[in-house]
Formats: C-alpha cells, structure tokens, sequence
C-alpha cells in the first residue's frame, strides 16, 4: 500500500475557496478586473462604431466599388479573428490581459465599423432604382400610395406601380411625386390605394442649391422617388382602391377627417397630425410660425408623443390595475409588466395610427425596447436601453445616421439621461410642488442644449425663444393634448369621442396661441451661416467620445485609454467649433439650372433678379445667415441692366459678371462674352465651343448638367471654382454624370 494510500482522493476534498492555501490559489490562472475602457460597457460603443462606419461610406459613396467593399469585408472578418482569438492568447500566457483587452477593443471598433459600411451599401443597393435623367410631360398612371403638402402649400401626390407614356419599364421610376397645381388641385382627393391617371412634368430629383448644401437626390434615392414634377389638369380614377392594408390606410385618411371636421382650422389639421401623422391640412404659415417658435417637433410625431402616449397608457393601466388588486381582483402577472405590455400595444397602434413613417418607426422602436426592458426586470431609461434601440434602427435603416430626426432624438434623449442623476441628488432639497416645474424646466433645457447646435448645423437658423415655447406647449401636450387623443381613439368605436376631441383641440389651439406670440417676437430667429461638412460628424462623434470616456471621481492619475477618448472627444468638439466660427460663404453662387445669379457684397449677397419663391435662392440667403427676403436681396446695390440683361462688378476677382435669362439669352450671351466676364445663360448655347468661347467663362444649362450648382472665390489672382459635383464625388443617386 502506497502512502497515499489511506488518503481520500482528491477529486472529493473538499473545496472552500477561503480555506485554499495561497499557493495554491496563486496557481490557479485568475482574469485580473478588465481595463478602463471595458468598465465603461462594450455595448454603449457598438452604435458608435456601427455610425463611423456608416458616416465613412456616405462620406465618399463613389470610393466603395465592389472591389473596394470585399477588401473591407476581408479586414471585417481578419478583425473578427482577432477578436475571437485574443482571449485564448492571454490565457496561454502569450498576451497579457491588458493588452488582450485592448486588442479586442480594437479588433470590435474594425469589425463593427466594417459592419456599418456594410450594411448601408446593402440598403443602397436595395433601394436602388431607375432615377428619371430627362424631362417629360405626358400622362402618368401609377397607384397612390401617400399624400402630403410641400413647403409652397401645395398638395402632393406620390405614386408607385408608374407607368409613363412611349418609356420602357425598365427605365420607369419606382416612385414618383407631383405637386397638384389649378384644377389639378380643385375636388375630392382620391383614396390611397387607388390607382389614377393625370398628365404631369416630371423630372429628375433637384441637386443641391449649391455645394455643400442639402442634397434631396440622396433623401430621393433611399425614399425610392425617381422623379418629382406637377400637374395642372385634374385627377382620373383608372381603377378602384386596393383592399388589404390600402383599406386600413383609407381607414387612417377617415379618421384623420373626422377629426379635422369636428375640431375646424389648423386646430384640428394640427391634432389630426398628431393622432394620425396625415399633415396635409396644416398651411405653410402654420409651419413657419412653428418653426419659428422651435414646436416644429410638436407636429412631426417622434419620440416626444410616443413616449407621452406610452407613459400615459402604461401609468394610467398600472394605477388602476393597482386600485384592482386592491379591491381583490385576481391579476394574471405582476402590475407594472402588464401596464409595459398594453403600452406596447398602445404604441403599436399608434404607428400603425400615424402612418409608420421613417421617423415614427424609429420613435417606436426606442419606446418598444424601453417597455421591453421592463418586462426582462431590466431598467427601462438606461444608455444600454439607448444604445440597443440605435442599434436596431441602424440595422433596419442605416441611412437614418445623416438625418436630423435621428441625431436630434438620440441627442436629447442621451442629454436626459444623463441629467437625471444629479436632478436627482437636488430634487431632494426642493419643495415637492415645486418638483414638477423644475423637471420641466431642466428637461427642456438640456433637451434644448442638446438639440440646437444640431437644428442650427442642419437648418441654418436658431429659434431664441424656444425654451418659452416648450416650456408652455410641452406640459399641455403631456397633460391635455396626447392623453385625450387615447381616450378619444378609445371611445370612437362607440361614437362617444365629441368630449375627447373638444379637450383635445383647446390644447391645439393653446399650442397655435403660443406659437404665433413667441413667431411675432423680435429676434425669435437667429439665421446662422452653413458650416462646412465636417463639423457635424466631429461634433457628434466628439460628444459621444467625451461622454462614454467620462470617468467623474477617478482621477486620471495615468494616460488610459478613456482619458485618450476623453480628450479626443473634446478636441474634435473644439475643431468643429472653430470651423463653424471660421465659416466662409462662396463669392459668387450660380443656381443648378443657370436661373439665378448671386454675389456676396458688403450689404449681403445680392441677386440677379427676384426668384419668385425660389427655393434655391432662399436656400442661399438661409445658408449665408442672411434674414433678408428674395426681393430685398435682389435690391441691393450692384446689379445693372434690365430685367432680362444683368451685369455687376466683381472687383475683388477684377471681373464682371453677366447673366442672361430669358427668350434668346443665349444669342445675348454670345454676343457678350469676352476676356474678363463671366457670362451666365438661362438657355443651352449650342455653338460656345466652335466659336471660341474659352474668350470668358460662359455657363450654361447644358455645363451646368454635368457639374451642378457652382461656387465661385478669387484665388490666387485666378478663380476657385466648386461644383456640386467635385463637392460629392461619384454617388448613386446623382445621375449618369456624377456615376
């Protein structure tokens, strides 16, 4: 017998870890706690990297050829492997735990990243589709499938299923949209679903109104419109409505009229936008005094409503299911699970109710996982309740990155978040009737701080006194306007709703008072300039950086890697802040079809001739910081001539500047053109090139077809020019010459 042998093996001793001698422990490989940057949550960094991806791809949309995407594809998955396989390498003794932990950092930020370009490439190749190149006037068939209003308060029709007159299928649009214009306009609208005729111009979506600015042929492209136009004789039925889900679209239609026909005006345009997101009813000058007074958001449902219609079902439920359990009703599960659970069908409903638009689906899909997180027992406001639902919509929708709704709304959301910590630390030293107020005041104001530089850098303007207005609005929302609509949309069945929408339209029209008072103040709006492309993306990520990297209390005795973000988040806050207060707007702007002229004087930019309404010069003025109107504009000193025969000095470049509109502007602008001008004709010149006209700049629609919208500085003692073109690069949806 051994001398082990009266010994208990040692697969059954007993195991107390804190009777195991050192020695032994110490020989047991143990994980030391993770780095830094790991505590701060791997997840609330996956939609940041997801966005970088996403950012990259719609940055040069033109570079990511078929080669160029399986080379990132190859890195995506190279950085998989890392990732996979660093943990082995540490427990191996090869890698330390430190330096594994960074490596799979790094490894995840490339993999996501690779995945954000990835997955919008794969949306633009979904949605792409034949985009009108020429101009064509004819009858248009097609099925109507939305009807809105565009900012001139005129109705729009957009159809699918398009059929165009002597155009092979193939080269049809998915989509297109006419505005309705005289008769055209006059009648009973049609119902979607319906499939009707009409003879309209039709034409490829407009480019930007200069480089830099807004491009709508990249909204166009992932929205599947192909081409936009009007019509001026009336709408025909060529078949009847669909049924299926086109007969719960007409049923939306319906109760969006009753609505307005019980509570009249823009009252009820307004709450039958809020209930059923149909805004065809609501005037421009309601949008712009909305605008004006920074309550625009009110009547684009978001994540406001959907959350005051969600917390109101949900609040209202749980206290009387409360009150039920008190008087000895037997409930199936526990109280605040089932008051989440009939909030997410409330929610549910509600998209369905307004319509489900880009921006709705996304409101719904952040209250969807907030309720969610209550029914697994996790905390329903949470950044990772934050960074799950951003994660989701960039999955669904990655072309939602470059838009304002998404921006701004996860801004706000993350700013609210993060304020509620220590609102809560001093909401003990206030009175409790006071509570209320204050929240009030605090949640709009960092609502508000979060979301202006964003509305500034997108819209060009700031409204001063929104706080005013929301401050009023937003409590009348939560407390009259979104929680009579539920109880309206309730009793409507029974036709019991009249109270409902009465209390509804007094909130309404006390949202329309406040809007037209804080409009008529002096200075409510603040026209700040465009600044250049690259201070909203360092803005953004900047912020994200400097949040996630923030460590309050530990002191950043070393150089880690959260104080590295930390610090890169505040340089690229920084950096974009000097670009925008570096901002320089372009001398001389030339519109994309040669139809308006404007120069930067010191009074402002002056106008060839007034635009009528046009949107591309109004876009210019908004984007200089200008607040003076079209015809102002075109008063300003320095344009000679008639109407049709403009010409100014230019003598910062020692040039003049011509431009000709009109029958004949292009014999005028032959006859015109020689050394030092720049010659601008509203019509093709057929004969510039064989009769010499390298003489002077001659610009005309035909050049303008292959560049775009020109932005023209003095250089160098020559001249700079940009064209909407060198601005974007090659991108789908800009035509064959931008491909």
């Amino acid at each position: 017998m051994s001398a082990t042998s009266g010994m208990a093996p040692p697969a059954i001793q007993p195991a107390i870890p804190s009777a195991r001698p050192k020695a032994l422990a110490a020989a047991v490989p143990r994980r030391p706690r993770p780095a830094a940057t790991n505590r701060a949550g791997l997840f609330l960094w996956v939609p940041v990297w997801m966005s970088a991806g996403i950012a990259a791809w719609f940055a040069a949309p033109g570079f990511w050829s078929v080669q160029m995407l399986a080379l990132t594809g190859l890195t995506g998955l190279a950085a998989l492997m890392v990732l996979t396989l660093a943990p082995g390498l540490a427990l191996r003794g090869r890698l330390g735990w430190q330096a594994a932990d960074m490596l799979r950092m790094i490894a995840a930020a490339v993999a996501l990243t690779v995945a954000g370009v990835g997955l919008t490439a794969t949306r633009s190749a979904l949605v792409a589709a034949p985009v009108m190149e020429w101009r064509y006037y004819g009858p248009v068939e097609g099925r109507l499938v939305v009807i809105d209003r565009s900012s001139r308060d005129r109705i729009r029709l957009t159809l699918d299923q398009v059929v165009l007159k002597n155009t092979a299928p193939e080269r049809v649009p998915r989509r297109v949209r006419l505005s309705l214009m005289g008769a055209a306009a006059t009648g009973d609208m049609p119902a979607l679903g319906q499939r009707i005729m009409l003879t309209g111009h039709l034409g490829p979506p407009p480019g930007p109104a200069s480089p830099g600015s807004f491009d709508f042929r990249q909204f166009a492209w992932f929205s599947g419109l192909g081409a936009v136009g009007y019509a001026r004789n009336p709408v025909m039925s060529v078949a009847p409505p669909e049924g299926g889900m086109w007969g719960m679209h007409r049923a939306r239609m319906s109760i969006s009229r009753a609505i307005q026909d019980h509570i009249g005006g823009q009252e009820g345009a307004v709450a039958s936008a809020l209930m059923t997101g149909d805004r065809s009813g609501i005037s421009e000058a309601t949008n712009e005094i909305m605008r004006a007074s920074n309550l625009y958001h009110i009547i684009s449902i978001s994540g406001l409503h959907m959350g005051m219609l969600a917390g109101f079902v949900y609040n209202a439920l749980r206290l009387a299911l409360v009150l039920a359990g008190g008087l000895g009703v037997l409930l199936p599960g526990p109280t605040h699970k089932l008051a989440a659970a009939a909030a997410m069908m409330a929610a549910a409903i509600y998209l369905w109710l307004s319509g489900g638009g880009v921006a709705t689906e996304r409101s719904f899909i952040m209250v969807a996982v907030m309720l969610g997180a209550i029914l697994v027992d996790r905390r329903a406001i949470s950044l990772r309740t934050v960074a799950l639902a951003a994660v989701l919509i960039l999955i669904y929708s990655p072309d939602a990155v470059t838009s304002p709704g998404f921006q701004m709304s996860f801004a706000a959301t993350v700013a609210l978040i993060l304020s509620y910590g220590p609102w809560m630390k001093v909401a003990r030293r206030v009175p409790w009737w006071l509570r209320p107020v204050c929240m009030l005041v605090i949640s709009s104001f960092v609502a508000g701080m979060a979301t202006s530089p964003i509305a500034a850098a997108h819209f060009s303007r700031m409204a001063q006194y929104g706080l005013i207005a929301n401050l009023l609005v937003v409590p009348v929302m939560g407390a009259l306007v979104m929680p009579a609509g539920v109880i309206a949309a309730i009793l409507g069945p029974l036709g019991l709703a009249a109270p409902a929408l009465w209390v509804m339209g007094i909130g309404t029209k006390w949202m329309l008072i406040v809007a037209d008072r804080v409009a008529g103040l002096g200075g409510a709006v603040t026209a700040i300039p465009l600044p250049p492309w690259q201070v909203l993306p360092l803005m953004c990520f900047g912020a994200m950086l400097t949040i996630l990297c923030w460590r309050p209390g530990q002191g950043w005795r070393r150089v880690t890697p959260p104080f590295a973000g930390f610090v890169a988040g505040w340089l690229m806050l920084l950096g974009a802040g000097g670009l925008w207060l570096g901002t320089s707007r372009p001398a001389l702007l030339i519109a994309p079809e040669a139809e308006a002229v404007g120069l930067m004087t010191p009074a402002g930019r002056a106008l060839s001739k007034p635009a009528g309404g046009s949107f591309v010069v109004s876009t210019w003025l908004l984007e200089d910081g200008d607040i003076a109107t079209q015809e102002q504009a075109a008063a300003r000193a320095g344009w000679q001539g008639d109407r049709r025969d403009r010409w100014i000095d230019w003598p910062e470049a020692g040039l003049s500047v011509w431009h000709f509109t009109g029958k004949g502007s292009a014999d005028r602008a032959l006859q015109a053109c020689q050394p030092g001008r720049i010659v601008i004709a509203s019509e093709p010149v057929p004969n510039a090139r064989r009769d010499g006209m390298a003489a002077c700049g001659l610009i005309d629609p035909w050049a303008l077809r292959d560049t775009g919208a020109l932005a023209v500085d003095p250089a160098d003692g020559g001249l700079r020019i940009t064209s909407t073109r060198d601005h974007l690069g090659r991108v789908p949806w800009g035509g064959r010459h931008a491909r």
